[in-house]
């Protein structure tokens, strides 16, 4: 499988990527609620991976109401297991992923400066990681490849 980039979380514009979420969710027989929508959208309109308890603020902000981190917690995790959303483990974070029908394992290129966390599909390296763990008498899950250190835009 070729190489590709995702270097940009906010690709599309936010109302197809919120359709894109919705039909990719639907289709795995889960509901698009009021709530699942309003986080969704809070987390596409995040310039750098964003936790719980920033989208939770957010939400909340934009309802007039509290939302529960914990509540935030839960739909994020629906959301990475339903492929429409990323977390990037060293940040305890989460991005919207644009790209909801391309099944890869990532690797999080991340920023310590800005938190700007740049998405690369390189299946070579993660199967040969997979490969390892395999070797190793260990059944992968999925690889978590993330690299920190300073992006060109911070480094210029």
């Amino acid at each position: 499988m070729a190489d590709h980039h995702h270097h940009d979380h906010h690709e599309p514009s936010s109302d197809s990527l919120a359709d894109a979420a919705r039909a990719t969710l639907e289709a795995s027989q889960e509901q698009w609620t009021p709530m699942r929508a309003a986080i969704f959208d809070a987390l596409a309109a995040e310039e750098t991976p964003a936790s719980a308890y920033d989208i939770a603020d957010s939400v909340s902000k934009a309802r007039g109401k509290r939302v529960a981190p914990n509540s935030v917690y839960r739909i994020l995790d629906l959301f990475v297991n339903n492929n429409i959303a990323m977390r990037v483990e060293s940040a305890n974070a989460y991005i919207a992923n644009v790209h909801p029908g391309c099944h890869h394992d990532c690797i999080f290129l991340v920023c310590t400066r800005c938190r700007q966390a740049t998405h690369v599909d390189d299946d070579k390296v993660t199967d040969k990681v997979r490969a390892v763990a395999r070797g190793e008498g260990f059944q992968p899950d999925r690889p978590v490849i993330e690299i920190l250190g300073i992006c060109a835009k911070c480094a210029a």
